[in-house]
Formats: structure tokens, sequence, C-alpha cells
């Protein structure tokens, strides 16, 4: 490598000629020059300049919304807040509680409502994180969330009498058929025999189906009465209230006795040929009052 240097003093010019080692000291003096002073200006603002990363969390603590909004706050205020706020947790857990016992009682399908975890809630990110949220006042903020529990809590007491008004009035209702599976064989009026072939009452509905069918309740109430009947065979009988019974005849076996309490819809007896028939079914009747009268408007309530 060949350096010039020209002189406007003397006019003239001479030549230097570097060798390989001079050029690469040459090359590093002119790097090394200021990636040496950028390193030092580096260096010194570290040591004078604030540590963000240390005085950070500081700024975010002194600066958060809770600091903001508990600032201007005496103890007594806080411990009054706190009192809220325990009584407020009391109220929202007997809330849960009576919404899972609405839950059951409005037969609502199963994870629809599930009490035991937190709401599912969510979205994007809309906000500008360059504007600055007003700090939320805790004190209105708690005194609205009160204000809304107790406005819901006789709303939910009021649907839980309704709720359990329908369900006893569900079950006490005479609805249904009195067979889970099988086909209405005979109605209820005068008739031919089927043994005998003349003219006669039949004063109830007949179910045919299969021999150990289940026969079940067409309502809830107490059995008063079972036990076998030469024309019968083996009989169910069951109160429920308003002078209503019901009986259900020619079973196979009787499934409970008198005294059980039963709901609506269970399994009383199995189906079967007991008595003076000709084939497995249920005779179904219904008393009103002492007399009995046609099921047909019962069973067509909620006819299968």
């Amino acid at each position: 490598m060949k350096i010039i240097l020209i002189s406007s003093r003397h006019k003239g010019s001479r030549s230097i000629e570097l060798s390989r080692w001079s050029r690469a000291l040459l090359s590093l003096c002119c790097l090394g020059l200021p990636l040496g002073l950028a390193a030092s200006g580096y260096l010194v603002g570290q040591q004078s300049g604030p540590r963000l990363s240390e005085e950070a969390p500081d700024t975010l603590r002194e600066g958060s919304p809770q600091s903001v909004a508990l600032d201007g706050l005496s103890e007594p205020q806080v411990r009054a807040m706190t009192g809220n706020l325990a009584e407020l947790e009391a109220r929202m857990t007997r809330l849960d509680a009576l919404g899972q016992h609405l839950t059951a009682l409005a037969d609502l399908q199963e994870g629809e409502f599930d009490f035991s975890e937190p709401p599912a809630l969510g979205g994007p990110m809309v906000c500008d994180l360059n504007i600055e949220a007003p700090a939320p006042d805790l004190g209105a903020e708690l005194s609205r969330l009160a204000a809304h529990i107790g406005d819901r809590e006789p709303q939910l007491a009021m649907l839980e009498t309704l709720l359990r008004n329908r369900n006893r009035q569900e079950q006490g209702s005479l609805s249904g058929w009195p067979v889970k599976r099988g086909y209405m064989s005979s109605r209820y009026g005068w008739r031919a025999d089927p043994i005998t072939g003349q003219r006669a009452m039949h004063t109830g509905l007949d179910f045919a189906g299969k021999t150990g069918s289940e026969v079940v309740a067409v309502a809830s109430g107490v059995v008063t009465w079972t036990g076998r009947n030469a024309g019968y065979g083996n009989v169910v009988e069951i109160s429920h209230g308003d002078d209503l019974i019901t009986r259900y005849a020619h079973n196979k076996e009787n499934l409970v006795v008198s005294g059980d309490v039963v709901r609506k819809g269970d399994t009383i007896a199995l189906m079967g040929s007991s008595g003076r028939v000709t084939g497995p079914h249920v005779h179904f009747e219904v008393y009103k009052n002492g007399r009995a009268v046609d099921p047909s408007s019962y069973v067509a309530r909620t006819q299968p």
C-alpha cells in the first residue's frame, strides 16, 4: 500500500509505501478509536443513569390503581371495607349454593351452570395502553355489588319457591301411562268380556306388554294396600290425596308394600298375568271420591 503526501507550502509531494503489518495497524487505529469512544460513553451512562429494572417495580407499586385508591383511606375505613368484603363473600357463597339447588330443581342440563367454576370470560385487547385508566372507587364498587346481591337474593328465593311448587304439582298430578313399555289394549266402558263374551263394564284401562316389564306410579303418593285378589291377581293401590286412588292389577310381582312413599315414575311392580286374564297386561284404575272414573283424561295429559 502506498500513501502520497502533498505539501502546499513546498509545492512538492512524497510517497510512503506501507508494509502489510503497517496497514493492519493503521486499520485497527481507525476502527478502534470510534468503537472505544462509544463503549466508554455507554459505561458512563450506565453508572450515572437510573437503573430502570430496579426502579420499575417501585414505580408501578406507587402508581398502581390499588395504591391510588387506598392512599386516601384511614385505617378504620380499610378495616370497614375488609369487613364488607368478608360479608359479600359469605353472601356470594350462599347464592352459589342456592344456584346449585335451583339448577337441580329446574332439571337443567348437567354442566350448563357449573357453580364450582368461575364464569367463562374473555375477549381481545382493545384498549389503548397509552391512556391511563382512572383508579376505581372501591367504596362505590362495594356498595354497587352489595346492592346487586341484595336485589338478586329475594328474586332467587322466589324462583326457588315457584320451582318447588311446580315440582310438587307435577309429582302430585296424575298423568302419563302406568307402564314404561307397552300399548293400550282395552279402554274404559262397556265391552264384551274377554272370558265369557258377555257384555260387561270395564272399569279401567288395559296396557299390554312383555311379562316382567316395569309398572310405574303415575303420581307421587302413599301405598295403601298390596296383595292378591281373585279377579285382579296381584294388586297395588296408591293414595295421592284429594280423594284420588290408583290401582295396578294382574302384576307378576309387587315391588312395594303398604306404607311406602313413592314418587311419580317409580317402579312399583312387574307386569304379569295373575288373576283373570288372557295374557300379560296391567289393569289400571282411577278412583275419585270412592268411585271408579275413566282414566283416559289422566293418561292423555302426557301420553308418550
